[in-house]
């Protein structure tokens, strides 16, 4: 029992800090905020970012919505393409 709290108390810092990574400032971060990270942290957009082209940000965008079924509108998820390209498109 010792063991299993020890492991909690090491590891919730990691939870906690994985949920608590901010979005960079831009038009459509408050979207993002509410209709992806609702699903997962914002970490894995930073994370991916640099591998991440238009076109693939668009096909996540679009796998999320058809795949995954995301319940976002067509406006918001231009919007938040939008974002997503401007603010974590590979250069």
């Amino acid at each position: 029992m010792r063991l299993v709290l020890a492991a909690l108390l090491i590891a919730a810092p990691a939870f906690a800090s994985e949920q608590e990574v901010p979005l960079k400032d831009g038009s459509g971060s408050e979207l993002m905020a509410q209709h992806c990270a609702a699903c997962h942290s914002a970490d894995y957009v930073r994370t991916n970012a640099p591998f991440m082209s238009a076109e693939v940000w668009k096909a996540e965008v679009t796998k999320m919505r058809v795949a995954y079924g995301a319940p976002i509108d067509d406006a918001d998820a231009q919007k938040i393409l939008a974002y997503l390209v401007a603010a974590y498109g590979a250069k």
